[in-house]
């Protein structure tokens, strides 16, 4: 009888093991889920935490949300002070992908979990354990929908682009964030594909931030104008800055048959309601939805099941599909943690849109 109580113990704790998960301790209470966030300035970052606050009070969990600042060391202290209160379960917004690995080491040693969005866990964080995931959008995908956008304006409006050339200012998040990398890429490899040809008159980074976009802006306007016919920026509080600068330097005019009062259009990433209002008010031209409700969705989603011993591998989080086939954006390139990633789509927003229409 012995024998066979300890058989059926192992099992268990090797169903555990493979399920990626273990189940929480009886008697503990209260769920408890720690949200770390690089920062709350960006409007993604503040929709994304109040997701994941309006989740935990609708399942009754006690959530405590740290704001790093963007420095990486903080966040690092941050996880060291959850952990040593007992907390285990983990949605995170890292500050930087190469910190990932060693954040999951330190919550693998209490048995717990973590699902990161927004700013990409590197491979090897992932390979830590099978109770680490990631909850967000292909940043080079994002990219190509915003050249999608800018290919699909010029072809409505040949005369703006003479012989398919785009001259273009680009406003960088961020330096080396990877949605700064890969949006680049995808944006340039899309107008590319549409058959054109990209000039980039100016790029520098307004590090996601409205008020160094404006102020970006003010300078090239003052040493390009005349020379460009597009702007584009890696999220919409950097496009919204751009949009302020070109009103304020009288890029203005009556008609907005092309879908803006600007002389020249600008598009964002993101699709946050500053930037729909936008739209509607003819400024912006169009934006490409980063889905902060169902990144947040999914990583706090697959943290509960989790911490409630529900996970098992393979299933849906926060109505968003486990991945089954590896992309060509990391960490969900690599076969073997594939089925730990959850990847929400972006979406293109023009006027035509059913996102901007019901918005």
């Amino acid at each position: 009888m012995k024998k066979l109580a300890l058989g059926l113990a192992v099992l268990l704790a090797a169903a555990m093991v493979f399920t990626g998960c273990k189940k929480p301790e009886e008697g503990s209470g209260k769920v408890q889920i720690a949200l770390l966030m690089r920062n709350m300035d960006e409007q993604f970052l503040k929709d994304y935490s109040d997701n994941v606050k309006k989740l935990a009070a609708e399942k009754g969990i006690e959530l405590n949300v740290q704001d790093a600042r963007s420095d990486g060391q903080t966040q690092l202290t941050q996880l060291d002070t959850l952990l040593n209160q007992g907390y285990k379960w983990f949605v995170i917004v890292p500050c930087v992908s190469e910190l990932s690995e060693q954040m999951n080491q330190k919550i693998q040693e209490k048995g717990g979990a973590a699902a990161y969005s927004n700013i990409q866990p590197t491979v090897e964080s992932l390979k830590v354990g099978k109770n680490f995931f990631f909850a967000s959008s292909p940043e080079f995908v994002g990219g190509r929908y915003q050249g999608q956008l800018i290919a699909d304006y010029f072809d409505a409006n040949p005369d703006k682009a003479p012989d398919k050339a785009v001259n273009m200012l680009l406003i960088l998040g961020q330096l080396g964030h990877p949605a700064q990398i890969n949006r680049k890429a995808g944006l340039l490899a899309e107008l590319a594909t549409r058959g054109y040809t990209v000039n980039i008159v100016a790029e520098d980074t307004a590090n996601w931030t409205p008020d160094q976009s404006q102020q970006k802006m003010d300078v090239w306007i003052a040493a390009h104008r005349g020379k460009f016919n597009v702007v584009a920026a890696q999220n919409d509080g950097m496009a919204l800055g751009a949009v302020e600068s070109l009103i304020q330097n009288s890029f203005t005019k009556d008609d907005a048959s092309d879908g803006t009062i600007l002389t020249v259009p600008v598009l964002g990433i993101d699709a946050t309601q500053d930037a729909i209002n936008s739209m509607k008010e003819d400024k912006l031209y169009a934006t490409v939805l980063q889905d902060a409700v169902g990144q947040s969705a999914a990583a706090f989603d697959v943290i509960y099941q989790c911490a409630t011993g529900a996970y098992k591998p393979g299933n849906p989080a926060g109505g968003t599909p486990a991945a089954t086939s590896p992309i060509d954006e990391a960490p969900a390139n690599d076969a073997a943690i594939i089925g730990q990633c959850y990847l929400v789509p972006f979406v293109p927003v023009d006027k035509k849109s059913d996102y901007y229409k019901s918005h």
